[in-house]
């Protein structure tokens, strides 16, 4: 058995029937051509019949005083991969509502902690796969790492095994086949890690605190404003996507003199306000966004979280879409800034102590506190170059994350080819008619091309 870091038991101990914690991707395939009308059918029993998954896709978790993996001796195919087929019309409505249900239901525990889902019937011919994957097993970088893997940038590879077929890495294969260790031991060696790191990380937080007063561009915990967004939710879930010319974004960011991502955090700043706005429920005080910073190493070949975090401040109260760009911008460099000057473990303690309160307010049930911030906006990488099934070339693919009680919107970005996806899951009863969100971003957008004269 292999013992779970604090940070990957965190999102098992948080999980509740309302608050699934798996995250999940969609991706959407077109035929090669002159592919066979049973194309999908020959794909998906070819997937099944690698029934003898790698690790970590073989491992279940199991509590002995504290987390562990432990492989499943009753692996079934079947209740993993699912094929699926759109009801008519077959339209990209029907497919984000069959992905909505999908995404609400819990995994199965007492098993390993994933699911894939082969979806056809979409009007125009393309297939799509739906997978979902427990966040402790995988952070989002990872996962899209495991999608990256298991497709190809050959269109005419054949017979490629499915992502939880792949033979891992001799490095990754030493990490799942670590020798058994003692719950007890285990657990003290996690405790007296923390032990060491968290006195350092808690007088980070605090002198940020003390850095940070009078600074309208820093952004600190428990600064953000109560919202619509900052509620309990429920268990049904909501999910809209869009697709966006990178050029479009490349080009305000450098009217602007920000980057990617600054352009990215300011659509979703015009996009919430407008949709506030619309709802009458806009607060004066700006909007924070915690934004999770990958501090994986570029060869890193484990599974598990490797987060940290930033808080940017998301300039709401700002009319003027330039200015609100340059709010962001300069909230973030602040950020990144501060980030820079502490080592990785310093980054991982300095997450976990400064939004820990958040964690457990969560898990705890206790939402009448002011919000640690409104809203968690990721930015994962992609591939920049065409990837392919078996032939069938991906053309759209979109991550799919986790509202919680009192973030009952989450929105995440993944980088593919030449566009930016946003992905934009919510709790459907608390975000009602979310799928305005998708209009307000391109909004949003036109609104910084106008302001910086490259409409």
């Amino acid at each position: 058995m292999k013992i779970l870091s604090p940070t990957d038991a965190l999102f098992l101990m948080a999980e509740h029937r309302r608050q699934p914690m798996h995250i999940a991707g969609l991706q959407i395939f077109a035929l090669p051509d002159g592919a066979p009308k049973t194309f999908i059918r020959d794909l998906v029993q070819d997937m099944r019949r690698h029934s003898e998954p790698s690790a970590p896709y073989n491992q279940r978790p199991v509590f002995r005083g504290t987390w562990f993996w432990r492989e499943d001796e009753y692996f079934e195919i079947d209740h993993h991969l699912r094929h699926l087929s759109l009801p008519a019309p077959g339209r990209i409505r029907e497919l984000l509502e069959m992905v909505s249900r999908l995404h609400s239901g819990l995994i199965d525990r007492s098993r390993p902690l994933w699911e894939v889902s082969v979806i056809e019937g979409l009007a125009d011919g393309r297939f799509a796969i739906y997978t979902k994957v427990h966040h402790s097993v995988f952070d989002g970088v990872s996962a899209t790492l495991e999608v990256i893997r298991s497709l190809s940038e050959d269109p005419t590879q054949r017979a490629m095994p499915p992502v939880w077929a792949r033979i891992p890495s001799r490095r990754k294969r030493s990490v799942a086949l670590a020798p058994s260790v003692s719950p007890v031991n285990g657990l003290i060696h996690a405790i007296g890690t923390n032990f060491r790191i968290v006195p350092g990380a808690v007088r980070g937080v605090l002198d940020l605190l003390r850095r940070s007063r009078g600074k309208p561009a820093d952004a600190t915990p428990y600064q953000a404003p109560p919202t619509m967004l900052n509620v309990h939710i429920s268990s049904s879930r909501r999910f809209a996507a869009q697709s966006y010319p990178l050029a479009r974004i490349k080009a305000v960011a450098k009217a602007a003199g920000g980057t990617i991502n600054d352009v990215a955090l300011a659509m979703c700043s015009g996009a919430i306000r407008s949709y506030l706005e619309s709802k009458d429920a806009l607060p004066k005080a700006p909007l924070i966004s915690m934004v999770p910073v990958s501090v994986r190493a570029a060869d890193s070949p484990e599974g598990g979280n490797q987060v940290s975090v930033i808080l940017a401040n998301l300039a709401t109260h700002i009319v003027d879409p330039a200015e609100r760009l340059q709010a962001v911008t300069a909230s973030t460099r602040r950020a990144k800034d501060r980030m820079a000057k502490m080592n990785r473990v310093e980054q991982l303690a300095y997450a976990a102590t400064g939004l820990s309160p958040m964690a457990f307010t969560s898990i705890l049930g206790l939402d009448r506190i002011r919000p640690a911030f409104n809203v968690v906006i990721s930015n994962v990488p992609g591939s920049k170059n065409p990837l392919y099934l078996n032939g069938a070339r991906l053309e759209e693919t979109y991550p799919i994350s986790i509202p919680i009680d009192g973030q009952a919107l989450n929105i995440t970005l993944t980088s593919y080819c030449d566009s930016l996806a946003f992905g934009y899951t919510a709790c459907r009863r608390s975000v009602p008619n979310m799928q305005r969100l998708l209009d307000f971003t391109e909004q949003a957008l036109s609104e910084l091309e106008a302001a910086l004269g490259l409409a």
